[in-house]
């Protein structure tokens, strides 16, 4: 049943929608876009990112801007010899960088530099506001701060904004160009968001069609050019593609439409969900294997690796 909150925030749509359609578009893109509280949701949250804080104490951290926002980076073995390999690694929507810092630190072990990013309003980094363009303009900048990477993981939404990087599908969008890309838990298109986001709150037809118009515009790209599958399919980058095919909150069917193309590789991490997926052992041991050039094995429902 929709929450109270829902049901104010769908007349608010209706009303405005009646008198300018254009503004309400430009509304509920706004709203689409606004991050959540950075405060853990719960006790075992709160624990888990402190956890994540003392891992990144560790890290170098770094600060540059994107735009008008200042973006927070943390990097690990940044002082390390000429030609290590270079990672980097990106959360997921409402996430942070101390949420991802096993799979962070479990890849520098072996020497790597691994720089990690929060994303604009999330973690250390300004702003409330975030869209994939942002995103992109985000991993793009990074890359001009810290050099070429050898090889990007990212987490959902962060996954899904590495592959539309690289792919360099949006409208004066800087380059990123990774050996390699993992993607874990992530969406392969965002047409469904929208369609999500529309139902949530009531947009009409005519409304949603305006919403999307503006974060085309915004993007600089058609909606239905910001799908990873073409992009893969085009550059032929080596893809490692993580998924449970329980997740709830990004379908399996997303991982699926990876799997006719010939550079990318799968590890089904079922058990794991979409968040305890991202400090499994298992899988980040995965990761970097398949990111040194080693072959990876598939994670059955007890989180055990097997061939």
């Amino acid at each position: 049943m929709p929450s109270f909150a829902t049901k104010v925030i769908s007349l608010g749509f209706a009303a405005i929608g009646n008198i300018s359609p254009a503004a309400a578009g430009r509304l509920a893109f706004r709203l689409f876009c606004l991050t959540p509280s950075r405060r853990p949701k719960s006790e075992k949250a709160r624990m888990a990112e402190a956890e994540g804080r003392l891992r990144l104490a560790d890290a170098q951290q770094i600060s540059f801007p994107v735009g008008r926002k200042t973006v927070t980076a943390y990097r690990f073995n940044g002082d390390g010899p000429p030609g290590r390999a270079r990672y980097l690694v990106v959360h997921g929507w409402g996430s942070n960088a101390a949420y991802i810092s096993a799979l962070a630190t479990g890849l520098a072990e072996g020497g790597a530099e691994v720089v990690v990013l929060d994303f604009p309003g999330h973690g250390a980094s300004s702003g409330r506001q975030l869209h994939i363009r942002l995103a992109v303009d985000t991993i793009a900048e990074a890359e001009k701060r810290f050099g070429p990477f050898d090889a990007a993981v990212g987490h959902s939404f962060g996954g899904a904004s590495l592959v539309l990087a690289a792919g360099g599908v949006m409208k004066n969008a800087g380059t990123f160009s990774p050996g390699k890309l993992a993607v874990i838990g992530s969406p392969s298109h965002v047409r469904w968001l929208f369609d999500g986001f529309s139902r949530m709150v009531g947009l009409t037809a005519q409304v949603k069609l305006r919403l999307i118009g503006h974060a085309e515009t915004v993007a600089g790209a058609r909606l239905d050019d910001i799908d990873g599958v073409p992009v893969i399919k085009r550059l032929g980058v080596p893809l490692l593609v993580v998924h449970a095919e329980e997740d709830k909150e990004v379908d399996a069917a997303h991982a699926r439409r990876y799997e006719r193309l010939p550079s990318v590789r799968f590890l089904w991490a079922n058990g794991l969900g979409h968040r305890r997926i991202v400090s499994s052992p298992e899988v980040i041991e995965a990761i970097r294997s398949f990111l040194e050039g080693e072959g990876c094995g598939r994670i059955d429902r007890t989180g055990r690796g097997v061939a």
